[in-house]
């Protein structure tokens, strides 16, 4: 029987294989405890890994154990109750396998087991995709990478190719000495047949010319340099394109006098989760933050979620601002768009048709996907019903409804759960 043993060095973070096969048997267990985790911790801690505690039972082993009965020879030093040749009854009943109570208090725990942050997320994002997940074009300003390709004859010193070089060396003198060398070989022969004859000696004139003619290939076959320059081979590297995706996320919220600071905590562990969604889809993910009352901002991050400016509302006034943005900065040749907006559905009544035109005409022909997550626990409100004919439309706009923190991990994976083509 052969054994093969793999002395391959693991990766840092030791056995990647084992440790994938791990997690592949014991997928159901951690797509649990992942599920628990995340309805315990907030949205803004999703970006971390999780220690996840298997019970022992599920990860035992099938044993074989020895039954009762069957025909063993045992040798038992010092007996003086049995002799050589005698028959001695089986043992009865029982397995050998029962247990008693302990007084020391020791036991097994459960296996823990760290999922790091890919991992965790990788269970996380489970059953999700984006909707029209594509490239649109490369990047604004393109990265490019240095492939190979092949030799040349012309380059730096710093990358000559001694193995090819000596390579072609050889083949260039093989094929200039060959002629030579052939017509050598042949010379000889004759002059061995020459000085065979019977009365030639050295001083024969056919003698002495086919010893010019050897003597002379000699010198055409030394003659063949070495090494020239047109054997030298360089390595040959180019300057290709980098594909690289990008894309940029409005998040629109409404923070007039109707949205508390609660229904922001709502809106703020939205747009995380879809942020982080976005991160692993592209290599460059910018975020446009569009705060309105009647009045639409661009601000930055903290001034988005903390900011303690309110007034009425009109919603058209960030949908403008957001249509005037992507024309100015991120051409739709250029980015994967995404859109989501947060409101508790309020609007001024003369605005509703403003919005669904917006929407309708300038916005969602640009865009790869547009969310509108409405925080209302009640019935829904002006805005839901209009946004509704604008999902008749449109098949990359969603909406949902969130009442509570609980909802919002549901709804994100009602909204981009993978649908059939």
């Amino acid at each position: 029987m052969s054994h093969f043993i793999d002395r391959r060095l693991n990766p840092k973070d030791k056995s990647a294989v084992n440790r994938q096969r791990f997690i592949q048997r014991f997928r159901k267990q951690i797509r649990r405890a992942v599920s628990d985790a995340v309805s315990k911790r907030s949205i803004s801690d999703t970006d971390r890994g999780e220690r996840i505690n298997i019970p022992t039972k599920d990860i035992s082993e099938p044993q074989f154990g020895h039954g009762s009965g069957g025909r063993r020879e045992m040798v038992h030093p010092g007996n003086k109750e049995f002799m050589t040749g005698d028959r001695l009854p089986r043992p009865r009943g029982g397995s050998g396998r029962g247990s008693r109570a302990s007084n020391e208090g020791e036991g097994t725990d459960e296996f823990a087991f760290e999922l790091s942050r890919d991992e965790f997320l990788d269970f996380f994002f489970e059953d999700l995709e984006l909707p029209d997940l594509v490239k649109t074009q490369l990047a604004e300003q393109p990265a490019y990478r240095s492939e190979r390709a092949g030799f040349t004859t012309e380059g730096n010193p710093s990358s000559l190719h001694v193995v090819r070089s000596m390579r072609q060396s050889l083949a260039r003198r093989t094929a200039l000495a060959t002629p030579y060398n052939r017509r050598k070989k042949e010379a000889e022969e004759e002059l061995e047949a020459l000085l065979a004859e019977e009365g030639v000696d050295e001083s024969d004139p056919r003698v002495v010319a086919l010893r010019d003619e050897i003597r002379r290939l000699e010198q055409r076959v030394a003659a063949v340099p070495f090494l020239d320059s047109f054997d030298l081979r360089y390595q040959n590297r180019v300057d290709v394109p980098k594909p690289t995706s990008q894309a940029v996320m409005f998040c629109l919220m409404d923070v007039s006098g109707s949205m508390d600071q609660f229904k922001k905590d709502l809106a703020k562990r939205f747009f995380i989760l879809l942020y982080l969604f976005l991160e692993r889809h592209y290599e460059r993910t910018d975020v446009v933050f569009i705060r309105h009352h009647t009045v639409a901002k661009e601000v930055d991050e903290d001034e988005f979620f903390y900011s303690r400016e309110t007034g009425g509302t009109v919603v058209s006034s960030a949908l403008t601002m957001m249509r005037d943005i992507i024309r100015d900065r991120y051409p739709t040749d250029d980015w994967n768009i995404y859109g989501a907006q947060a409101s508790d559905g309020d609007n001024w009544p003369e605005d509703l048709g403003n919005c669904r035109k917006l929407l309708t005409e300038d916005l969602m022909p640009l865009l790869q996907y547009y969310a509108y997550v409405e925080i209302a626990p009640d019935t829904p409100q002006g805005l839901w019903e209009e946004y509704q004919r604008v999902q008749d439309y449109f098949g990359n706009f969603a909406m949902q409804r969130i009442d509570g923190a609980a909802d919002i991990y549901p709804v994100f994976r009602n909204l981009f759960e993978k649908r059939s083509a």
